[in-house]
């Protein structure tokens, strides 16, 4: 077997580039190390682009399995400011059952997946890519990185460096509820932020995000608005944690390894355009290879797409630290709905990155320190 994509990782990222390989004729094998299905600590929101992404690439969702949403609020105490988009909505979906949905979909176009199957180590030649694996080795022309955020194909490559800044984690549960409202909403404490999403249309997702460990309902009872909207609800799943979330990489590419989703880095959740980019960056991934273009080609054109949204992800980080500076942002972002508006439609794919410049993040810094 040598295909022209190994690919580690069987999440999101990792199936979405197999389906757009095989959709242009590549062969792609798909490494996961879990047996499925396959679950995440996430928000579990996929913006309109990701949803337009799907629906575009055959991938198979029921109504009844999501919830739409079609917008976003941040809340403070009693201050809020809210944006909705333009276009289609996104929608909320557990995370389990949109991969099974992408599994599907990649297995009905030809990818082979070895699922229990972990990459131990690799060598880069010429032609290709060595890749030894807990189920035999394997050979094949560009290897994939699409293994999360403590990516080994990252750290072995050499791409990964040393990430700085605060050290931000995460943990999700569900309540069985119907959703109370069509937008994500963002509630903000003084030690973390709640990201409640409705994922189907008797269940919402709390995913809370901190810097200062903590258990999930001492967190919860930090935000008592949401803590008494949901006091009554069954609580509908176990907690899953996530972090730290900031990695990073020198490049997403060398000569014969690229990475895509959060393998290639990442900053944080707050902007929950996550499964949106991995989408995006597996499309031209597989374009790159199947134009017999150089993997810096995929480098530079995943760089580009991501600038604009990594510079608006580090400007809400800096802006949310802090309850004073988190007041101050969602007063601003009520009192100028416009560049609300404006960045949800680059964060839902609604409109080009250079539609929101970074002199516009610039010009509103001010106003929010």
């Amino acid at each position: 077997m040598n295909p022209d994509l190994v690919i580690a990782g069987g999440g999101p990222a990792g199936l979405s580039t197999a389906i757009a390989a095989r959709r242009r004729g590549l062969s792609c094998v798909v490494l996961e190390r879990r047996h499925p299905p396959l679950d995440k600590a996430c928000g579990e929101g996929l913006m309109p682009g990701g949803c337009a992404w799907l629906e575009q690439h055959g991938v198979g969702l029921a109504a009844t399995e999501r919830a739409e949403f079609r917008g976003i609020r941040y809340q403070l105490g009693p201050w809020s400011a809210e944006a909705r988009f333009s276009g289609r909505p996104g929608f909320g979906i557990r995370r389990t059952i949109l991969s099974a949905a992408l599994r599907a979909r990649a297995v009905e176009l030809g990818a082979v997946l070895m699922d229990e199957t972990e990459l131990v180590a690799f060598r880069e030649f010429d032609a290709g890519v060595d890749v030894e694996t807990t189920g035999g080795p394997l050979c094949g022309r560009y290897l994939v990185g699409a293994d999360g955020l403590g990516s080994v194909v990252r750290r072995l490559s050499g791409l990964e460096l040393k990430a700085r800044g605060p050290r931000r984690f995460g943990i999700r549960r569900h309540f069985r509820v119907e959703p109370w409202t069509d937008l994500v909403e963002v509630h903000f404490g003084d030690a973390c932020e709640a990201y409640v999403t409705p994922v189907a249309p008797d269940l919402v997702g709390v995913a809370i995000l901190f810097l200062r460990r903590g258990k999930y309902d001492d967190l919860l009872a930090g935000l008592p608005a949401l803590a008494a909207r949901l006091r009554q609800a069954e609580v509908a799943s176990t907690n899953l944690g996530a972090g730290p979330f900031r990695r990073r990489s020198r490049a997403r590419a060398t000569a014969r390894v690229a990475l895509v989703g959060d393998a290639a880095g990442y900053r944080d959740a707050i902007t929950g355009e996550g499964l949106t980019l991995a989408f995006h960056q597996g499309e031209l991934l597989a374009e790159t290879v199947a134009e017999g273009q150089p993997l810096s080609r995929y480098d530079a054109r995943a760089a580009r797409s991501c600038r604009d949204i990594d510079l608006l992800t580090a400007l809400v980080l800096r802006m949310a630290r802090g309850r004073s500076r988190r007041l101050r942002l969602v007063k601003t972002l009520a009192r100028h709905p416009d560049l609300l508006e404006r960045a949800l439609a680059v964060l839902a794919g609604e409109a080009l990155v250079d539609s929101l410049r970074a002199r516009d993040l610039l010009r509103i810094a001010p106003l929010l320190v």
